[in-house]
């Protein structure tokens, strides 16, 4: 099962540790088998138990993967190893379509925001025990749940999109469930769920989000939690639709037990409606980061959803950071109160280079995805290949690998930063490295 290596240990602890050693040296690979935990309790002269609460630490720390009778393997990346960590170092003078950020020119200053925050900082420090959300705040962002027809909830605050998914998900699951993760999706969150001790159960998605076959499938196999991107979904631009969502709502409607989180990962960038599955469950949220409108480094998400579920997070959230820092909630208020961004403008940026660019390809007979957001989703029959060729001729893209658990192969494209001007040159180079008679290239 293991070849020549054998664990050793007398305490879970001791146990935990050394797997978790040797899978980072290498001494265990990806995907190798750790026996039954009563073989190996019988090895070791230990009680079972003792292995058992090893293995739970392994899997909390997302060093192995537990699949029922298919007992429990080294994790094929570990969560020391995100998945970002894995894309490549763009050569000067390369153009970069592959960081996934966007457009500096369309973010707004944050000197005036950050300067009254400050000054109403001056005016009222915020000290222990006050309250973990800053009554304007929930209010403008419960008026802007409202007002796309999201269910009533309480509003919390949280570290960004992710933290606020983690929170949630450690909220209601124990390690060993399955949660359902769509298929190409958000690196982030395909990490995430492991690194919790939580199975990823794929769930396959076209341009109007998940795929209610590949979902139906996924509610069947055990799924205790879904993650659902809303709009602007990444990498493959998918936005759910009207007619989607009533399908989704029907299914969920029969799983009413199960844990809904909705990420609009599009809010402030995408002219789309928003279609929310929220309420259909029993436990639901639904999470907008200020990250793609107003800038990465405020690190604020605000969150809805049912009164438990906020319940619990904030509880736990009190036991961590105790709350996010009034100074950027203020900040955010300043944002969001002035008018700085305009989702119109931002949206039609973004809307114009995506939109050319996945024209231009299938002007050239290339398939591409990309309803809303900022990238472009390209199927292709080989990712290394294509990225090479592609780097070769000045062009830096994602290789889908860090977006895809059994999706076909892809490449992925930010346009946040490309000017029209350049599709044409760029659909040209995607064209001659994804064609089947380009060398190098199989053809399937």
């Amino acid at each position: 099962m293991l070849g020549d290596y054998r664990i050793t240990g007398r305490r879970a602890a001791d146990i935990a540790a050394g797997v978790e050693a040797s899978v980072a040296s290498g001494a265990l690979p990806p995907g190798s088998l750790l026996p039954p935990m009563r073989e190996l309790a019988g090895d070791l002269g230990v009680n079972p138990n003792t292995v058992a609460a090893a293995y739970r630490t392994l899997r909390e720390r997302g060093v192995i993967e537990t699949d029922g009778r298919r007992g429990s393997r080294v994790r094929p990346r570990p969560s020391s190893t995100p998945r970002d960590a894995l894309r490549m170092l763009v050569p000067q003078g390369v153009r970069d379509l592959a960081e996934g950020n966007p457009d500096v020119s369309l973010l707004p200053s944050l000197d005036g925001p950050l300067a009254a925050a400050a000054r109403r900082y001056a005016q009222a420090p915020t000290l222990y025990g006050e309250g973990p959300v800053a009554p304007e705040l929930a209010r403008l962002a419960r008026a802007g749940f409202d007002a796309d027809a999201v269910p009533p909830g309480p509003v919390a605050v949280t570290s960004g999109a992710l933290d606020g998914i983690e929170r949630v998900l450690v909220a209601h699951l124990r390690p060993g469930d399955a949660v359902a993760v769509e298929d190409p999706g958000w690196g982030g969150a395909l990490d995430l769920v492991p690194a919790l001790g939580l199975r990823v159960l794929p769930v396959a998605v076209d341009d109007d989000g998940p795929r209610v076959d590949a979902m139906a499938r996924a509610l069947a196999a055990g799924a205790r939690a879904l993650v659902v991107t809303a709009r602007a979904q990444n990498p493959t631009g998918a936005a759910v639709g009207a007619e989607r969502a009533a399908e989704l709502r029907a299914l969920l409607a029969r799983h009413p037990e199960v844990l809904l989180i909705e990420d609009d990962h599009g809010h402030g960038i995408v002219d789309l409606p928003l279609h929310s599955l929220g309420g259909v469950t029993r436990h639901w949220v639904l999470v907008r980061s200020t990250a793609k409108a107003y800038g990465p480094d405020l690190r604020l998400a605000v969150l809805t959803g049912d009164a438990v579920t906020l319940d619990r997070l904030r509880g736990r959230q009190r036991l961590g950071p105790g709350w996010v820092s009034r100074l950027l909630q203020y900040a955010v208020v300043e944002l969001w109160t002035s008018g700085s961004v305009d989702p119109a403008v931002v949206a039609h940026a973004y809307g114009e280079r995506r939109d050319a660019l996945v024209g231009a390809l299938r002007e050239r007979g290339v398939r591409a995805h990309g309803k809303s957001g900022m990238n472009v989703w390209v199927p292709v029959a080989d990712e290394t290949v294509v990225v090479t060729r592609l780097l070769a001729a000045g062009w830096a893209v994602s290789a889908g690998a860090i977006f895809r658990v059994e999706a076909g192969p892809a490449v992925r494209l930010t346009v946040s930063r490309l000017a029209v001007a350049e599709v044409q040159g760029l659909a040209d180079a995607v064209a001659a490295a994804a064609s089947p008679g380009a060398a190098g290239v199989r053809s399937d």
